[in-house]
């Protein structure tokens, strides 16, 4: 069986962020197995898996992910719509626009220290639409 949930996130500001307990807010009660697919409608933003505990990890990415593609660079051509945009849509394709995670005794089986990142590109992306698909 599947069930699909299609929700939105509240705007958060330009960098990385767990929302692991936003998305299983609104999924209820998960099944006793299976799977979570888990889309983000959007191609300036990403989402990923990794480290939960340490926030100082999120700013790292950060850090790194503007280190690595920066803004302003003169080889830029899509740039009507803010410095911002293009670096965004490249670091979305490094990250991704999915995750999946399995579904064990109704809870998502991360590993220690994991939980689910959305990966804000922009300065103002405003609110994200993901859609979370429940395979069990």
């Amino acid at each position: 069986m599947v069930k699909q949930y299609a929700f939105s996130l509240p705007a958060f500001e330009r960098g990385f962020h767990l929302i692991t307990s936003l998305v299983l807010n609104e999924l209820g009660e998960l099944p006793q197995q299976g799977i979570l697919h888990l889309f983000i409608q959007h191609t300036s933003a990403g989402l990923t898996i990794n480290e939960n505990a340490d926030p100082t990890v999120r700013q790292d990415f950060e850090s790194s992910f503007n280190h690595i593609v920066k803004e302003n660079e003169p080889f830029y051509i899509h740039t009507y719509e803010g410095a911002d945009d293009m670096p965004a849509h490249i670091k979305s394709s490094l990250v991704g626009s999915s995750v999946s995670v399995p579904i064990s005794n109704h809870q998502l089986n991360f590993g220690t220290w994991q939980g689910i990142y959305l990966c804000e590109f922009r300065n103002r992306g405003g609110r994200r639409k993901l859609v979370a698909t429940v395979y069990f």
